[in-house]
This record gives C-alpha cells, structure tokens and sequence, in this order.
C-alpha cells in the first residue's frame, strides 16, 4: 500500500498533517467521529499511542479504522509499553493491515499519566524502533536475521525537538534517527520563526535536510493561559512572549489564535528546509479543522 503523504513530500508538496487521540473506547463508530471533521483537511492523520501515559483504543487497531474511512493515518507506536518482541510483532501486523506510516517514538514515563504503578518496559529507544522497522521493510527480516513474509513498505518518521542552537552545537539524537532509517520528523510546537529559521539553517550546515522532510509543530491557541501551559508542561514548546501578550489583549482570543496559527503557516511555507506543518491544538480539537480548511483555500 502507497503512502500518499511520502508521494507528496518527494514532490515537494507542502503537507498538512494534524493528529487526534483515540478514546477509551470499544465502539469504533468513537474513533470515526473524531477524525472524521480531518477527512479531506490533512494530508494523513497522527493516531496517538497511549498519549499521556494512559489508556486508549489501541492506535494500530484505530490507525486501522481510518484507513477503512479513506483518511490517511500515521501510527503511533511508542516504546513504553512493549518490548522488542512485542513492537516486532506490532510493525509485522501493521503492515499486513496496509498502515504504511510510522511515527516512532520512545514514550513519556508512566508516571505522567493516571496510573503511576504501571511498569514502564523502553526495551528499545525511538531509534531502536526505527531500525527495527527498517530492517523488517529492506531486508525482509528482523534484527535477529529471521525471515520477515510479505512486502512491508514503511514510511519511517520521528518526533523532534527545534532550539537555538548554540555555538558547537551537533544534532546528535536526530543524526543517530536518521542513521537508523528516519525519513521525515514532526516537530514539538515551534512558534518563533527566528529560532526555526536558525534551526534548520543549523541542520543544513550538518547536512541534514536533504535526508530528512521536517514538518513543524504549531497550534491555533485557545488562550494565553493554554500557550503558558504548553510551554510548561510539553518540553521542547516554543511560544514567543509576543503570541502570549496578543493572546492577552485579544477580545476573542479563541479566533485570535486561529489566525495567528494560520500566519505563521503561511509563513513557514517560505523558508527553506520546512516540508510542511503538523497542527496540533490540546483541549482545542475543534479548531485543527476549521484552520486547515482555510490553510487550504
């Protein structure tokens, strides 16, 4: 099965990708709804795993489920909660269900969710899983050297963190990703064009993007009081003080983070390295649509 969103990156298309958590439900009728308001909006759909270290539909299964509905969807697989053998086992079924691209991620600790007792496993880290992956789909095997059947067709992505780079400073982590197979990166929310463009300007001196289709975090903001809190609580945000104080002043701060997101979009389409743009909007679900819908027009 064709990854429709690696088909637009090689071409060079801007993508447009936004993400939904599956509930805690065992009614797939749930699942649909919720990404249904993407359908046509998003170039392919994130399905969280166990986003917040709690429980949910499994993301393979509602991966699965909208991929029946015609929407495009990038699994979630993180390694918190399996080990080796069982995200082995995962990516083989993944694949015999057509659920082409992965997002590898190594996984928040349990303790940062509702239930602090469980056992967290990080067999394997995000690179890990990514060559994993890799192997089962190049070399039709696992690492053990064990046979892999069928025709895996994985389109490998990794989460990743922008920052002001410093002086000397090296992308280790995201060369060690790329090195073990990553093809594409969705970003923490990244907010400040000044920080990005120094960011990737520091990635091509690495030479880094031309292996890696980077699409950049952002958010339509509800409030000022939503732009501190992911600023605090989601390591690696960035959100300039001059989003929070506009925020602030806005007489409809809910439309006014609609369009400060859709700005910066439109901004982002000019500089170079920037594949495309992964919006994400926490306890503000309803607004992803309307500002892809208008991103697109």
């Amino acid at each position: 099965m064709a990854s429709t969103l690696r088909d637009r990156l090689s071409a060079g298309d801007f993508v447009l990708t936004a993400e939904i958590s599956p509930p805690l439900s065992a009614d797939p009728k749930d699942v649909i709804e919720r990404a249904a308001p993407l359908k046509g909006l998003a170039d392919a759909v994130n399905v969280t795993d166990g986003a917040g270290a709690r429980a949910h539909m499994d993301s393979t299964v509602a991966a699965h489920l909208l991929r029946q509905q015609g929407i495009e969807p990038i699994l979630q697989l993180t390694c918190r909660d399996r080990n080796r053998i069982a995200l082995q086992s995962q990516l083989v079924g993944a694949a015999a269900l057509g659920l082409v691209n992965l997002l590898a991620l190594t996984g928040d600790d349990p303790k940062a969710g509702d239930q602090p007792d469980a056992m967290p496993v990080f067999d394997l880290d995000s690179a890990g899983l990514i060559a994993t992956a890799a192997a089962i789909r190049d070399r039709h095997a696992l690492p053990t050297g064990r046979a892999v059947a069928g025709e895996p067709d994985f389109f490998l992505g990794v989460a990743d963190s922008p920052l002001d780079p410093p002086d000397g400073w090296k992308p280790a982590s995201l060369r060690k990703k790329i090195d073990a197979g990553a093809q594409f990166a969705q970003t923490q929310f990244c907010m400040d064009t000044a920080v990005l463009r120094r960011y990737l300007e520091a990635l091509s001196r690495e030479g880094l993007l031309s292996k890696l289709h980077v699409l950049v975090g952002v958010a339509p903001l509800a409030s000022a009081k939503s732009a501190r809190w992911i600023v605090s609580h989601l390591k690696g945000s960035l959100i300039p003080d001059w989003i929070v104080e506009r925020l602030e002043r806005a007489a409809d701060p809910k439309a006014e983070g609609e369009a400060i997101c859709i700005d910066f979009v439109d901004e982002m389409r000019e500089i170079q390295g920037v594949a495309g743009a992964h919006v994400m909007a926490p306890l503000n679900d309803a607004a992803i649509p309307r500002v892809l819908a208008r991103l697109r027009r």
